[in-house]
């Protein structure tokens, strides 16, 4: 049986993760100022929730690619899935949940429903993430 993590993911041939590895205060000492003035600028609960169910959508690459093909037009579905190579079907489900999620909006001519970005919001998400892992 493994004591500690380093242990066990040396055993498997894995980098040691400890806590360790994360640089702590070596004492305890509770800066109450700050710590006050940190408390009353949280957002509540739910707004925090909130935020972070609309990072989630972001969480996958396929609706990644969605949002990336609206940034150069409104498309309706059958182009989106032509030009990102997946079934209308597929493309249907994340765009539900994109617009669910008020990254996306639509609008219908006649038979088809065309799809484009709710607004620059998502631009400027999306180019800050960018910006973040191209450093």
């Amino acid at each position: 049986m493994y004591k500690t993590i380093e242990e066990k993911e040396a055993g498997k041939g894995g980098a040691a993760l400890a806590i360790r590895d994360v640089e702590c205060c070596d004492t305890v000492v509770v800066h109450e100022e700050l710590v006050k003035a940190v408390h009353e600028k949280m957002p509540d609960e739910d707004k925090l929730y909130d935020l972070a169910e609309l990072f989630k959508v972001f969480g996958d690459s396929t609706r990644i690619r969605i949002l990336y093909v609206l940034f150069e037009a409104e498309l309706c579905v059958c182009d989106i899935a032509q030009t990102l190579n997946m079934t209308q079907s597929a493309i249907s489900h994340q765009l539900r949940i994109l617009k669910q999620s008020k990254l996306v909006k639509n609008r219908r001519e006649g038979k088809q429903v065309f799809y484009s970005l709710a607004d620059d919001h998502v631009r400027t998400i999306i180019a800050q993430g960018r910006e973040h892992i191209d450093e």
